[in-house]
């Protein structure tokens, strides 16, 4: 984890943190298990999104939909990718952070 302390620009305070989701080396079935976890998780986030906006407002949720339609495009890539990997029999190294900032 990085983190960088407080600190008041004009008014506003500013405070950010990174942290390491993934980091490490995978076998493509590996790498596959856990990218397929949480870009499914991801899609069940949005995709309930949607149905709570539809039934509680009768609107659809825009932004949501379009991010389902995003993972699911690169859900499908990564598979490719990771596919890919595995016949050529190499080993994937996998790097991912979050960023929290306050705004």
């Amino acid at each position: 984890m990085t983190n960088s302390s407080p600190e008041l620009q004009g008014n506003k305070l500013v405070e950010k943190a990174d942290y390491d989701l993934i980091k490490g080396d995978f076998t493509p079935e590996e790498a596959l298990e856990i990218l397929n976890y949480l870009i499914d998780k991801k899609i069940n986030f949005h995709e309930l999104k949607t149905f709570s906006t539809e039934i509680r407002f009768g609107q659809v949720h825009e932004k949501s939909v379009k991010r389902t339609e995003e993972l699911k495009q690169s859900k499908t890539a990564i598979k490719e990718l990771i596919q890919l990997a595995e016949e050529k029999g190499k080993t994937l190294r996998l790097k991912s952070s979050v960023t929290i900032e306050f705004l």
